[in-house]
């Protein structure tokens, strides 16, 4: 089937398929058909029932790749979701808007890339207290650890504190080998590798050693008041409420706070109330807290990672 597109510009089709014809390949993972270009036509093995909804998402794809945006499968996923949604009205001026928070150490330039990550990202920017809330996938602490990094790099503040609940997820500390902090790092892996990405391992290390960048478990929050700081708490949904009291009441003058978790996921005991549920009820109407929720169609992770979502919720997990 044939799709009432046509790509004009060479140049607008090496942005619409990308590398290895990759960004068409998105389209076998999530429908399960074949999307292939035939001089400037665009061919479908999919149902007649699907060409309009095809046709949607390619206009929005040729449109974009026309105004030179660099396209990438997770570009394309997510315009497919959101067509599914009918949500595209908006999404060329999603692109055409996006400001960079941050050159990553590769040279690579961070933006936020769905409406809920726009949303997110400008209350990093305005607001003291931010909850970020949603699934697995979804940026959350990704674009946190990015604004941190912007921040420290500006001079906006002077240290940057990464911290997560050390809870196990099936699995007691006290049967991993090593000293505590060897028992506690693999906790805090995903900080390290955004730190990694932003700044570089050699760059990252020597501000951890310097204690310009410090990256510990919650526990260690305790009895301090964190001034001229960005702080970030990581799986929120699986501190207490005793610790999420502690850990905001740590918020000093000219610092930032970000709380990312998702609610969904707690691993606690199954009489153990989590922090985050407590708080986002406890400190909805509070001015100067922002709270941005994301869902699924934010999740720019593998198609794969999707259906897993879906196929748990379906099942009430």
């Amino acid at each position: 089937m044939k799709l009432n597109i046509k790509v004009n510009h060479v140049e607008t089709l090496q942005l619409l398929v990308g590398v290895e014809d990759r960004n068409l390949l998105v389209f076998k993972a999530h429908f399960g058909f074949n999307v292939s270009v035939h001089g400037n036509e665009i061919v479908v093995d999919a149902d007649e029932s699907k060409k309009t909804l095809l046709e949607e998402i390619f206009n929005t794809l040729v449109t974009l790749a026309e105004h030179k945006v660099l396209l990438t499968e997770r570009d394309v996923l997510y315009i497919i979701k959101m067509a599914e949604n009918n949500s595209l009205d908006d999404i060329l001026d999603l692109y055409k808007s996006q400001k960079k928070i941050l050159i990553s150490d590769q040279g690579k330039a961070i933006v936020a890339k769905t409406f809920n990550q726009k949303v997110y990202s400008e209350a990093l920017s305005k607001y003291p207290l931010v909850f970020g809330i949603g699934p697995a996938g979804t940026g959350k602490t990704y674009l946190a650890v990015a604004h941190a990094v912007a921040a420290l790099k500006s001079g906006r503040v002077k240290k940057l504190i990464l911290t997560r609940p050390a809870v196990e997820a099936g699995e007691s500390l006290g049967f991993l080998p090593g000293d505590l902090k060897e028992k506690v790092d693999p906790y805090l892996i995903p900080l390290y590798d955004a730190l990694y990405e932003f700044l570089g391992v050699a760059q990252t290390n020597a501000l951890l050693e310097r204690g310009v960048i410090e990256i510990a478990p919650l526990a260690y929050m305790r009895g301090r008041t964190l001034e001229n700081a960005y702080i970030i708490l990581d799986e929120a949904q699986n501190t207490t409420k005793t610790q999420m009291k502690m850990f905001l009441t740590r918020l000093g003058f000219s610092s930032y706070m970000v709380v990312t978790g998702d609610p969904s996921q707690v691993d606690l005991g199954h009489r153990i109330e989590s922090g985050l549920k407590e708080a986002l009820e406890i400190l909805k109407d509070v001015e100067d807290c922002k709270f941005i929720y994301f869902d699924k169609v934010d999740v720019i992770r593998h198609p794969l990672v999707q259906k897993i979502l879906e196929r748990y919720e379906n099942n009430g997990r």
